[in-house]
């Protein structure tokens, strides 16, 4: 089974190249043209974010004929996994792709989730698929990974989420006058961010974060952890140390965020996903012969 993504899953050039995954682009609008998200290092891209405030870019989704495409090129059965319907309508837009293939030959799920989250569903459908797994049982891991997995992160401004149009539930903050930092997830019911906290200072967000993480996995089962950030490799670590203190960590990585997602939360995000270790275990042998390529 072949696996088809979007650039939203955050995915490194390790775990591309480990599983063959293909990686339908997003697109960011600058003033120089329409760029694909993975052309930009996250530095180049918050340079230029940074240099076209207060004006920032728009984004994207591919289009239907761009996901027939990749699904014509795959020559076989396609399981097609992207970034919230809640937040984008790339996932909309590869149904209407599916449509011109028989029932059956793509399968398109909606992770309802984005970036650390969704890359954790995408690898466990690789791993999945290369034990020979069928579609439909892979479809149910990926449902109890979402169930389990948490996405949560703070800013250091809401200014790019309310210029993006991107806001939503964090608008009931009104907090950015106060200098705020709000914690934000991504809803297990219909993949849209919402408010859980707010702090008065970064580092007691961070503190915060952990807190809450913390609640949310008190078994002490071991757990795969992806600490995310824009431009803020000091939080980013400060955020990786609280959590080995308060968490069972059975893998940790600190990666960046994609630019197509950066712009939407400016250079000053950090925040972590985090899984329970076992449901990768569940795909079988397939997860012990990636643990060199992908989770070592």
């Amino acid at each position: 089974m072949n696996i088809v993504t979007d650039s939203a899953a955050d995915l490194t050039a390790a775990d591309i190249a480990a599983y063959g995954l293909t990686v339908a682009p997003l697109y960011i609008q600058l003033p120089e043209g329409e760029r694909r998200s993975e052309e930009l290092s996250p530095d180049d891209f918050y340079d230029r974010l940074e240099a076209m405030q207060p004006a920032i870019p728009t984004t994207n989704q591919p289009s239907p004929g761009l996901f027939a495409e990749l699904y014509r090129r795959a020559a076989g059965p396609v399981m097609s996994i992207h970034i919230s319907s809640g937040l984008s309508g790339t996932a909309n837009a590869a149904r209407l792709a599916a449509t011109d293939f028989a029932p059956g030959e793509v399968t398109v799920v909606d992770t309802l989730t984005l970036s650390g989250g969704q890359r954790f569903q995408v690898l466990a459908a690789a791993i999945a698929a290369r034990a020979g797994w069928p579609a439909a049982a892979i479809v149910e891991l990926l449902g109890r990974i979402q169930a389990q997995t948490e996405v949560i992160f703070t800013l250091e401004t809401l200014s790019y989420l309310a210029r993006g149009g991107r806001i939503g539930r964090v608008q009931a903050l009104a907090g950015a006058v106060l200098n705020l930092k709000p914690l934000i997830d991504v809803s297990h019911g219909d993949g849209k961010y919402n408010t859980v906290g707010k702090s008065r200072t970064l580092p007691r967000a961070l503190a915060d974060l952990a807190e809450h993480l913390a609640g949310l996995y008190p078994g002490g089962e071991p757990l795969w952890v992806s600490v995310m950030h824009g431009r803020l490799p000091e939080q980013a670590e400060r955020l990786a140390g609280l959590l080995r203190e308060r968490l069972n960590i059975g893998r940790l990585e600190v990666l960046r965020v994609s630019p197509v997602l950066g712009v939407h939360t400016g250079p000053g995000v950090v925040g972590a996903a985090v899984m329970p270790l076992q449901l990768l275990e569940e795909a079988g042998q397939a997860y012990q012969g990636a643990s060199s390529a992908v989770l070592a």
